[in-house]
Order: C-alpha cells, then sequence, then structure tokens
C-alpha cells in the first residue's frame, strides 16, 4: 500500500510471452498489493506465463481489443478494492520503476490522473520512437491542447496511473474498443476537469515491443482528432456527443 492506499497494477496484454517477466520483475512490489493482466485473445503463452508468475490472470475467448482490454482490467482493479490503478502496457516499452512516482502523486492528493510522457525530456527519440510517429504526435498534441484547453506534452502515453473515484466516474463504456479508448478517456477525464499530471518517463522501441502499423496510425490520428473536437463542441455548448455524458 502506499499512504494507506492500495495500489494495483493492470497489465493489457496481447501477444506479450517475450516482454511480461522483464516487465513484471521491475515492478516495485513493496508498494503494489496486485497486478492484474487481461489476455485479449493471444495467440501465444501469455495467460500461462501471467498464472506462472502469480498475477491475477483475466483472458479474453477472442480478440476485443485494445479499449476493450482496458475496460475488463479497470473493472477488475475497482472490484478487487483498488485506490490507485496504474495501467501498465507489458512490452518493457516503459519503465515500470516508475509505477511507485505516479502512484506517489496520485496518493498525495494533488492529482486525479497522472501521465508517464514519453516526450517530456528526451526520452522519445532518445529511446528509438520513429521520427514519423514523434512528428505526428507533436502535431495531434498542439491541435489537442488547443481544442482541450490543456497543457500536456502528449496524450499517447500507455502509462497513466488513476484515482479509483475518477474511474468510477467516467462512462468508460462509452468509449470505443480499439486503440482511441486511451485518448477518449482522457478527453472524457479532462471533461470532468480532474487533475492531470505528468512525468517524464523515458521508452524503448524495439522488434518485442508492440507497435500499431501506419495504416492504424492514421485511423487512430483522425479518431483523436474527432474526439478533440467532439470536446470542444461539448464545451461551447453546442452539441454533446455521448462520449460526454449525453446520447446524440
Amino acid at each position: 500500500m502506499l499512504a494507506g492506499q492500495r495500489v494495483t497494477v493492470i497489465l493489457p496484454a496481447y501477444n506479450a510471452a517475450r516482454t511480461l517477466a522483464r516487465t513484471v520483475a521491475e515492478i516495485p512490489r513493496d508498494i503494489v498489493d496486485e497486478i492484474i493482466l487481461t489476455d485479449d485473445g493471444s495467440t501465444d503463452e501469455t495467460a500461462a506465463l501471467s498464472r506462472e508468475l502469480g498475477l491475477h490472470t483475466l483472458v479474453h475467448d477472442t480478440n476485443r481489443g485494445y479499449g476493450a482490454n482496458q475496460k475488463t482490467c479497470y473493472a477488475q482493479a475497482l472490484a478487487r478494492g483498488a485506490d490507485i490503478v496504474v495501467m501498465l502496457h507489458p512490452d518493457y516499452q516503459y519503465s515500470p520503476k516508475l509505477v511507485a512516482a505516479m502512484a506517489a502523486m496520485i496518493a498525495s492528493g494533488h492529482y486525479d490522473v497522472v501521465l508517464g510522457s514519453r516526450i517530456l525530456g528526451r526520452g522519445a527519440l532518445k529511446g528509438g520512437m520513429p521520427v514519423y510517429k514523434y512528428a505526428a504526435n507533436r502535431v495531434l498534441t498542439l491541435l489537442e491542447n488547443w481544442l482541450l484547453g490543456l497543457k500536456l506534452s502528449e496524450y499517447h502515453t500507455g502509462y497513466r496511473a488513476w484515482a479509483a473515484p475518477v474511474l468510477r466516474a467516467l462512462a468508460l463504456e462509452r468509449c470505443a474498443d480499439d486503440f482511441v479508448f486511451d485518448n477518449e478517456m482522457l478527453a472524457q477525464a479532462a471533461f470532468a476537469e480532474f487533475e492531470i499530471g505528468e512525468i517524464s518517463c523515458p521508452t524503448r522501441y524495439f522488434p518485442d515491443a508492440s507497435s500499431i502499423n501506419f495504416r492504424r496510425s492514421v485511423v487512430y490520428g483522425l479518431g483523436v482528432l474527432r474526439v478533440a473536437l467532439s470536446f470542444r463542441l461539448a464545451r461551447l455548448g453546442l452539441y454533446r456527443a455521448a462520449l460526454f455524458g449525453r446520447a446524440p
């Protein structure tokens, strides 16, 4: 526990057998009470390895998508009494050692949401992020900051910490089941005016680290712009999409 709060790490996994053990080995177990992994229909030994490592393991019979995986993870974490939930990709792209720092930022009471940013500092390019992805990240973040009225360094990290009351307040069932889920969830938190903080996080790009291809990146980028525009329209009172609490 941390400051009397139960800390749970969730691992939304898909074909993560090659990197799972390395990721779990660096999670600070002195403050983490439980690790929950949801295997989203993997074709490798992810689920078996997860159980071998002693993780609370859930399995989707079929691949439902990245967002659907997280929905299962968050629901299970809350059901099992988590006060702070840290979402970490099990592909060893982000440093698990920062779980304690991110959870502490939540436990301090200053922040409701904490993002592990690849952009703060020199982590992204130094860690091997492709230049086109870095450029797209910067452009999308610039537009999102303008439309959402925030000053975040990036919106696209897969490393996030949440206070349990935030997770209970957000309508996650209205978010997509694919990769834009992350962006929709963060936009919901911003719309509800929860406090969002960031911490610099080194990142690693290597063959076993998960990454979406160019076509899916384009689809994701368009989805991100749709979410940001929907946010601005809702803020202006012109149109509130279901994502922000009212059916169209």
